[in-house]
């Protein structure tokens, strides 16, 4: 049995490092969390510093500013809407070309089996006033 916590102990004296380095390590550490520290409290205080110079400019050009960045939104949004149409159009515009001059675009089977299905059923519909007269009659 003592063999065996023998055996489970690791060597301490092979896996450390020396006591210098060890030390170097944590000044290291301390010196490079220390001075993230200070350039934190440093951003923050800057932060607010800038929020309280800034905060009535704000106020003083909201009337100006707000309306001035909804238009920007709306003109934004009207562009990229417009692009996107754009685009879809040109997109739906090829595949039809291509559709009708014979080439065989992405989807045409669905296309042609909806279209097979939808003369079948006109058919079928098509003799259905008949049948149901015919059988409210008798």
């Amino acid at each position: 049995m003592a063999e065996y916590h023998q055996l489970r102990q690791p060597d301490h004296h092979h896996y450390s490092q020396p006591r210098s380095q060890q030390m170097v390590k944590a000044a290291a550490a301390a010196t490079a969390g220390g001075s993230l520290l200070v350039l934190s409290g440093l951003i923050l205080a800057g932060t607010v510093i800038a929020l309280t110079i800034a905060t009535p400019l704000f106020v003083i050009f909201s009337p100006v500013l707000v309306p001035a960045l909804i238009a920007a939104a709306l003109l934004a949004t009207g562009f990229m809407a417009s692009g996107g149409f754009g685009v879809a159009a040109i997109t739906v515009l090829s595949w039809i070309y291509r559709y009708v001059t014979g080439g065989h675009p992405p989807g045409a089977d669905q296309l042609d089996q909806a279209r097979i299905r939808l003369a079948r059923k006109a058919r079928e519909m098509k003799g259905r006033p008949e049948q149901l007269t015919s059988a409210t009659a008798s």
